[in-house]
């Protein structure tokens, strides 16, 4: 049985990585057995552990807003925390699999293939995308460009005029695993649509609402992915 070892272990992916597994044995430290901010403390971890897959997906993410203000934060998180678990997988050849987001892409025309060109929506778009750059140097590797949610719907409102291509992220859990030996680069999402459309099969009494110049400005019209590169990778 391979081991897995997964950064942002208490965080909401992790937790769903575990629960839909049934095949991995999965090591999910907190931030205070490993902070990816210190590459002694991610050494010091894998140096007892027998690893065959890190699944990297400790992250500072949202509010996404705060990227513009809390820059240390971000680049020290998600950029220079990055590159440290490059170099200790690489230390040890480690399999390692990138959890970015579809945010690296320009959000306005959607439908983005993993070879366009890339320009981020927004600030935490950047510092996913310093670190895949990290990441990309790597060749034991995999980024995949997720687009998921949780399982529930908890806002009482969705944008009926802002397109994107959410998973859940139990959903997103199940597929990664199944992708654990491919690399490159894999755009990981589900049905293009609007995000009212996707809110309201979880949440049937979620209300329309519009976005408005500023929150454009934050996350884009359209961050949907085209996931044909996946679909011909494992039966959906």
């Amino acid at each position: 049985m391979k081991t897995i070892l997964i950064s942002g272990g208490q965080g909401k992916f992790a937790k769903a990585l575990r629960s839909v597994n049934n095949k991995y044995r999965i090591l999910a430290p907190g931030k205070d057995e490993m902070d990816i901010r210190s590459l002694r403390s991610i050494n010091s971890y894998i140096n007892k552990k027998k690893i065959g897959y890190f699944i990297h997906s400790a992250a500072f993410s949202t509010p996404m807003a705060d990227h513009k203000k809390k820059i240390e934060k971000s680049v020290s998180t998600n950029i220079i925390g990055t590159s440290n678990v490059v170099l200790a997988c690489l230390k040890k050849k480690i399999k390692l699999i990138y959890i970015s987001t579809n945010f690296v892409y320009q959000g306005t025309k959607g439908n983005y293939f993993e070879k366009d060109r890339l320009l981020p929506v927004n600030e935490y778009g950047w510092s996913k995308l310093g670190g895949e750059c990290a990441v990309q140097l790597y060749k034991n590797s995999l980024i995949l460009r997720v687009c998921m949610n949780d399982d529930s719907f908890p806002h009482t409102y969705a944008f009926s005029n802002y397109y994107s291509c959410f998973l859940r992220k139990s959903d997103a859990a199940r597929i990664t695993l199944k992708l654990l030996n491919k690399k490159g680069i894999i755009n990981l999402g589900g049905k293009i649509q609007t995000a009212y459309n996707f809110a309201k099969k979880l949440n049937p009494k979620v209300k329309k609402a519009k976005i408005n110049s500023q929150i454009k400005q934050l996350i884009g019209t359209n961050t949907s992915m085209n996931t044909n590169k996946l679909k011909r990778l494992i039966k959906l």
